[in-house]
């Protein structure tokens, strides 16, 4: 029997930008015997991935959960991860993920003061079996302006100079990460073409942005497969 037995061979990913996919992410539940199904919010039905009993993986986008009166499929959305939060079903949230995750969870979800964009290293919680520990003195990649409260019964996994909250975990199958620990590092030239518009209005440098990943990313990419790694191996069904 191996590690991942326990599991559904199949995961489930929503993205919400086509660029913005699992990354690196992907090559790693390959190796581990998974499968990977995507969905993309508003245009597919998302019903099967949130009440899918697998791991399902929530991924970033840059609109906010507080837009379900221009974005209408935000609000089944956070309906249906409602049930699944409620039910315990194994979940991986990423930035808007987090956020949505976040929301479901009673906390509130807002414009923060600044705009994070750029790789930084995590202040990390000293807290009993921190799956995030691996990431200790490991630059990521913060890229959103929004933020959250902890939710209730949360617990604070990471910080950052800018803010708090940037990461939780409710139980064993809830994680909810505010930064990209999926971003591979052979693939963000897409994110700086897709993101253009905000990048130049919050005054963000690209071609640093382009050599901080050159410089972070391949060295993220491993670390990230052991976090990966460590949560799905601790998650109860």
């Amino acid at each position: 029997m191996t590690a991942f037995e326990h599991l559904p061979k199949t995961i489930y990913a929503i993205q919400h930008l086509a660029f913005e996919d699992l990354g690196s992410l992907e090559d790693v539940f390959y190796q581990l015997g998974f499968r990977v199904r995507y969905f993309e919010a508003g245009i597919d039905d998302l019903t099967k991935a949130y009440q899918y009993e697998g791991l399902t993986i929530i991924l970033g986008g840059p609109i906010g959960v507080y837009e379900t009166e221009d974005y209408p499929f935000l609000q089944q959305e956070i309906d249906l991860l409602k049930v699944r939060l409620d039910k315990n079903l194994p979940t991986l949230g990423i930035c808007l993920g987090a956020q949505l995750i976040a929301h479901a969870l009673g906390a509130r979800v807002y414009a923060g003061h600044a705009k994070e964009i750029g790789w930084s290293a995590l202040q990390l919680r000293l807290v009993k079996d921190n799956p995030l520990l691996p990431l200790a003195n490991t630059q990521v990649l913060h890229w959103h302006g929004d933020t959250f409260d902890l939710p209730e019964n949360a617990t604070l996994l990471a910080s950052s100079s800018v803010y708090s909250n940037q990461a939780f975990q409710v139980g064993k199958n809830i994680l909810a990460l505010q930064f990209h620990i999926e971003v591979a590092s052979d693939t963000l030239e897409k994110w700086l073409i897709g993101h253009t518009c905000e990048l130049r209005k919050a005054n963000i440098e690209i071609s640093k942005l382009r050599a901080d990943n050159q410089n972070f990313g391949h060295h993220l990419e491993p670390i990230a497969a052991i976090v990966v790694n460590n949560f799905i191996q601790h998650i109860k069904l």
